[in-house]
């Protein structure tokens, strides 16, 4: 009887706040990563690929090898690059990092 009129102990409901407060923290972080790394990576990597795709014969290079050379000749996916006189050398393009040109002006 005494049990009875004790009844059960009633546990206030959370809040909206409180149910869902741990999936905004989760989507508030991914949101924050997708702005500060991941945008920009996909930025600097299309700048890059428009570069690559954007060399012609006679332009000053610099390999990802730290290679200073002048392509001779572009194919679809290499060059050929004049390292010093007769010295030729056969890269790949996603090798290329840098143009030799904007650095000279820097």
């Amino acid at each position: 009887m005494i049990n009875f009129l004790q009844g059960a102990p009633i546990e206030p409901q959370p809040g909206f706040m409180q149910q869902y407060s741990f999936i905004i923290m989760i989507g508030l972080m991914v949101l924050v990563l997708w702005l500060f790394m991941w945008r920009p990576e996909a930025k600097r990597r299309k700048q890059m690929q428009e570069f690559r795709n954007g060399l012609k014969k006679g332009d000053k290079i610099i390999t990802a090898g730290g290679i200073y050379g002048v392509v001779k000749e572009i194919k679809e996916t290499t060059l050929l690059i004049e390292v010093d006189g007769n010295v030729t050398l056969r890269i790949d393009k996603n090798m290329v990092v840098a143009d030799n040109s904007d650095l000279q002006r820097q």
